[in-house]
């Protein structure tokens, strides 16, 4: 394991240069302020406003005024704003993913990464606002006209996660304000920042006041209630955890509210045994270690045939020996800190308990200075123990033998999760049946990180419900009206 224990550099601080709130064009102050502590060290932190009940109804307030005009802006020029927000978080990636990583642990090459994947989204719903087609239809009357058109939803309310704090709030709001919906977000309290910086660039690119608005608070709950509480927001979106939005779900049906929910995942990556050892280690590699194991989309259980399982570990192992772990604002760690100590210390009691039942960590196993712990590969993973009953959320990579096409699947399946699936084989029959049993909303076939701007996203099950990216994600910000003109008949003619 390549560990370099550095101590901080001065220059590690954040960047940011507004720290207050984005509400109607114009950033506030609240009186209150609330720590954001970044996992790299405990020296390093900084204060961002705390909103609550009354910053949430002035933004509400702003969003509803805001609907009225921007859901009456050509789509052209609404794509045009867009575009323009896509060029600005372009240029500005580097300081957006120093920020990232500064605020969260992602490694700034990774959270680099993660900036230009944000802009995807703004470009491609830059391009998508221009095709919110309506259709014609028949009627058996020769006097009417009938047609559907497709109109924005309205006012729109998103939480975002800390793990993906530019990718996951531009998945939601470049699409809404593609449609015409005004967006009042609320970042994760770990990872505000970034939200706060792409308001900026909103804000540069031409964007109408109240059409962006981000609100920062150390508890989402007042802030939400407003938002759930008032039937002038007509759609949630929400990513997170399955537990919180099961609560969301039932108090946005008091309003009939129009929801998407992207919740936990426990995602399988099944090896057959006539796949290429080193191409599935790699694929495995790129799914399970991105982002410290931080993304709902990770690879969480590996289950391998068991003619290959020896040499499918003994590789993993060796690739995962050379991960450099260490200081995430060095271009070359590819490992960071975990998020919070509540992440570390799940991370810790999974492996602890997989130990302590029999399993073996093939490399790596314990935590390290700090929110740190070693990318880890254990062996002889069996059921009863928590690693396979729940998502670690951690660079933990444990491997399950499987003997037959049949059992592989049944252990995939065997989770209320499905969000994500894998699978690695040459057998193109095989992808086929397996890709179509496998209960996931995303499957990847020999592809470990298979998201895309332009593809479907979301799961089944505890997974959620709804679909972010592509044409999918701006249908969840529009409802379809139906209109029928019957026309004057015509006299009749002999």
């Amino acid at each position: 394991m390549n560990w370099r224990a550095r101590p901080v550099q001065p220059e590690h601080s954040f960047e940011h240069e507004r720290f207050s709130a984005f509400v109607g064009g114009a950033w506030i102050e609240p009186d209150r302020t609330f720590k954001v502590q970044s996992p790299i060290a405990s020296s390093i932190a900084t204060e961002v406003a705390d909103c609550g009940e009354a910053e949430a109804r002035a933004a509400l307030g702003a969003a509803v005024a805001a609907f009225a005009a921007w859901r009456d802006v050509s789509p052209f020029e609404r794509s045009r704003i867009l575009r323009a927000w896509n060029d600005l978080i372009l240029q500005n990636k580097d300081r957006i993913a120093r920020t990232i990583s500064m605020e969260m642990g992602k490694p700034v090459a990774e959270a680099r990464g993660e900036a230009v994947y944000a802009a995807a989204f703004v470009e491609w719903y830059a391009e998508e606002a221009k095709r919110i087609y309506g259709e014609t239809f028949s009627s058996p009357l020769t006097h009417k006209r009938l047609y559907a058109l497709r109109q924005p939803v309205g006012p729109t309310y998103a939480i975002t996660p800390w793990n993906f704090p530019a990718a996951m709030a531009t998945r939601k709001a470049a699409p809404a304000l593609a449609a015409g919906c005004p967006v009042i977000l609320k970042p994760a309290e770990q990872s505000p920042l970034t939200a706060l910086l792409l308001a900026r660039y909103w804000q540069e690119a031409g964007g109408p006041p109240g059409t962006l608005q981000v609100l920062p608070a150390s508890d989402p709950i007042p802030v939400t209630k407003v938002m759930i509480d008032d039937p002038r927001i007509r759609k949630l979106t929400f990513t997170g955890s399955t537990e919180v939005g099961r609560m969301l779900y039932q108090q946005a049906a008091k309003t009939i509210k129009k929801v998407s929910l992207e919740l936990g995942g426990h995602a399988p990556f099944l090896i057959f045994e006539d796949a290429d050892v080193d191409a599935a280690v790699k694929e495995v590699m790129a799914s399970k270690f991105r982002n410290a194991g931080q993304t709902c989309v990770c690879v969480n259980r590996i289950y391998v045939h068991r003619t290959i399982e020896d040499d499918f570990s003994r590789k993993l192992s060796a690739a995962v020996s050379k991960l450099q772990m260490g200081d995430p604002l060095s271009e070359s760690t590819q490992i960071g800190p975990l998020v919070d100590k509540q992440g570390a210390d799940k991370v810790r009691s999974h492996v602890e308990d997989a130990l302590g039942k029999g399993a073996k960590a093939l490399v790596g196993g314990k935590g390290r200075d700090g929110l740190f712990f070693e990318p880890t590969v254990l062996a002889h993973v069996r059921s009863g123990m928590r690693i396979l009953e729940e998502e670690t959320f951690g660079p933990v990579a444990p491997v399950i033998a499987f003997a037959s096409d049949e059992e592989g699947l049944e252990m995939a399946n065997d989770t209320p999760y499905g969000l994500a699936a894998y699978l690695w084989t040459r057998d193109l029959n095989r992808a086929h049946r397996i890709s179509e049993k496998l209960e996931y909303g995303i499957v990847g076939v020999n592809d470990g990180a298979p998201s895309a701007a332009q593809a479907p996203f979301g799961g089944v099950k505890d997974s959620g419900l709804g679909r972010e990216g592509g044409p999918w994600g701006l249908q969840e910000f529009l409802e379809i009206k139906y209109v029928s003109v019957s026309l004057t008949p015509e006299p009749y003619r002999s």
